[in-house]
């Protein structure tokens, strides 16, 4: 499979599978991230879920995920599986990835994005005063995983395929939009600790 249907395929997960989720949760109070797992051999989801920070401060989408597939009876090995955010994940969040095993994470939106588009800071300001890292600054090559951000996959699509992904691309993100006007407005009524 190509990466032009891998693009094609986290997309739709994105738009089908996980935000569904996410609009619920973000009608309870929960932030807008999100995650999925997908096998490598075929693209076929085996879960999804949404932040969960209502329940648990630390139910974070990626985490969230990670905890729900651990609940699964029969599952794949991490070694055959795909690892979608929404967004880059947080330092917490990266290390559930890499402590449960995957060889790689595909991010939709980036840190930057859920500073400045979603007004959630956090990710950014922890990697600075915990870890004294830049945006970006942590390897996205390195010996436990390597990252990529859909967007990549994206622009380096054929058209008229191109055209489509980012068509769907658009789309999303009014959604996600949508998604964080919701929650910060209602964001003051929670009890989440860095919301």
């Amino acid at each position: 499979m190509t990466e032009q249907t891998l693009a094609s395929r986290l997309l739709d997960v994105i738009e089908h599978d996980i935000l569904p989720l996410t609009t619920r949760g973000v009608s309870l109070g929960n932030k807008v991230f999100g995650a999925a797992i997908l096998r490598k051999s075929d693209f076929s989801l085996v879960i999804a879920e949404t932040n969960n920070e209502l329940e648990n401060p630390l139910w974070h989408g990626e985490v969230h995920t990670l905890k729900r597939f651990y609940e699964l009876g029969q599952k794949p090995a991490t070694k055959d599986l795909i690892f979608l955010s929404t967004h880059e994940p947080c330092t917490m969040c990266m290390s559930a990835i890499t402590w449960a095993g995957f060889d790689n994470f595909y991010s939709f939106f980036s840190h930057e994005d859920s500073r400045d588009a979603f007004a959630i800071p956090h990710d950014l300001k922890i990697l600075k005063e915990v870890f004294g890292l830049e945006p970006g600054g942590y390897r996205r090559s390195n010996a436990f995983w390597n990252s990529y951000f859909i967007a990549d996959l994206v622009e380096a699509a054929d058209e008229p395929a191109k055209t489509k992904l980012r068509e769907q691309t658009s789309r999303i993100k009014a959604v996600y939009n949508r998604l964080s006007n919701s929650y910060q407005s209602g964001k003051s009524d929670n009890n989440i600790p860095l919301n």
